[in-house]
């Protein structure tokens, strides 16, 4: 009897997770909740782990390259989550108004919304394009790299400030997809980027040093970018574009800015909080704190990409009932959706407590750079559990256009409450780099009981896209 059990639950595990792969579901408005989760959620945690993988392979060979090599790589991201906070903003906005068109079982119109975003993003990359591509060696600088770092990392920074347009087109469309419930599209777009990106970086590393991580990272973007688009004018999808979609329609525009300029201050808040907190770390550790740090931060990254995974399955199923007009069933997703993400953080909480050693051994040998990393995975992955529920309780309110409530939790918890606690902690009370990584579980832990509360208060229920 019970070798029935099992070979019903794998067969029944192994069909959901064919179904998720092939994309063969996109309305998730109707059946079960438990089971769409799932649909959405795995190509999701798929997509953002290679990814994340990436960002560990890729840390793992410029590692090898030395401590100004990594803090250049470490400062140079830090100051690049501007450029992902706007790409996370737009595909925000794009995932929101297209899942509700998607709910309202109007493809057209949401086809629509996602080619002017498309037109709005293109304006942006060439700004940003230039403005970092020429200065910066002022980035650097501006983020406390010493003359050496400056001088080694000037051209990788330049490169990577020059190619984010693969980064913004390459998130933004992948929110389009998600939009309209392929998941499994975004998935396979990412997964071409990095796998791009694994195997030219080891290469491009050998022979260009340093700027060769960043051409890698660069082409394998694009490329991810060429078959996205490819898919969405020669595939046959739910959503496929044609040229009368690029129509400007002003209206629409005002839409996506409204949702996506809260979105991506939402982000540039928390990727701002992170800048601070780097440049905290480099002042009061010094280089090897700053390397032990950034080390630490791909681990973080690495394991939180997941879970955002299983977040933005939460904004999709909100977004498509919400246009479906069945409120109950969108709070039921959510619930579930954090359920599922508080028990896979827990896991990875015990992981960072106990076993931080060897993870940061594996990047370094140099004692004085692991004792930093150790310390700082420690700390901030104590509250993992917390990460968890406020990612989900977030991408939630994001999914229902709710962009401005996520926006203003983030300014109060983190440059209200967070950056004054860690420079209190770390220089008023002299802990130094122990006060500064403090800071970040604290915070945390209050933005997840805070937007929990505004989820939990409904007014997102109410609002039109």
């Amino acid at each position: 009897m019970t070798e029935l059990i099992k070979k019903s639950f794998l067969v029944r595990a192994f069909k959901i997770i064919r179904l998720s792969l092939n994309g063969e579901q996109k309305d998730y408005t109707q059946g079960s909740i438990s089971k769409a989760v799932f649909l959405l959620a795995i190509p999701m945690i798929l997509e953002l782990s290679l990814e994340s993988v990436f960002a560990i392979v890729d840390m793992f060979f410029v590692s090898k390259l030395g401590q100004n090599a990594i803090a250049t790589v470490g400062l140079t991201e830090s100051v690049i989550t501007i450029v992902y906070s706007i790409a996370i903003g737009l595909s925000t906005a794009a995932t929101a108004i297209v899942a509700r068109r998607i709910g309202e079982k109007n493809p057209e119109a949401a086809a629509h919304a996602g080619a002017q975003a498309i037109i709005i993003a293109l304006l942006i990359t060439v700004i940003l394009s230039i403005v970092g591509a020429i200065f910066a060696s002022d980035i650097l600088r501006l983020m406390g790299a010493s003359n050496e770092v400056v001088e080694e990392g000037t051209v990788f920074t330049r490169i990577m400030f020059a190619g984010s347009a693969g980064v913004i087109f390459l998130f933004l469309i992948n929110g389009i997809f998600r939009g309209a419930g392929d998941a499994a599209m975004a998935m396979k777009s990412l997964w071409l980027a990095s796998v791009i990106n694994i195997i030219l970086c080891p290469i491009l590393i050998h022979y260009l040093g340093l700027k060769g991580a960043a051409i890698a990272t660069v082409i394998g973007r694009f490329s991810g970018v060429v078959y996205q688009c490819y898919h969405l004018f020669k595939g046959s999808g739910i959503l496929k574009f044609y040229k009368r979609h690029f129509t400007l329609d002003s209206p629409i525009i005002k839409s996506i800015v409204n949702i996506g300029w809260p979105a991506t201050f939402q982000f540039i808040i928390a990727s701002g909080s992170w800048i601070i907190l780097a440049r905290l770390v480099a002042e009061t550790g010094g280089t090897t704190a700053s390397a032990g740090y950034q080390i630490a931060i791909r681990n973080v990254v690495f394991f939180i990409l997941p879970a955002w995974g299983l977040s933005n399955a939460a904004a999709t199923l909100v977004g498509q009932n919400l246009g479906a007009k069945q409120v109950d069933r969108a709070v039921k997703s959510v619930m579930l959706t954090a359920k599922y993400n508080a028990v896979f953080m827990s896991f990875v909480m015990v992981l960072f407590i106990f076993c931080s050693g060897p993870i940061i051994r594996f990047y370094t040998s140099d004692e004085a750079v692991i004792a930093y990393g150790v310390q700082a995975l420690q700390i901030i992955g104590s509250a993992y559990i917390f990460y968890g529920i406020s990612m989900v309780m977030t991408q939630a309110l994001n999914g229902a256009g709710d962009t401005k409530t996520p926006t203003l939790i983030n300014f109060v918890c983190f440059w209200l409450f967070q950056i004054p606690l860690a420079y209190f902690l770390a220089k008023t009370l002299d802990l130094k780099t122990t006060g500064a990584f403090m800071a970040v579980p604290i915070a945390e832990t209050l933005i997840a009981l805070v937007a929990w509360y505004y989820f939990r208060k409904g007014k997102w229920k109410l609002i039109q896209v």
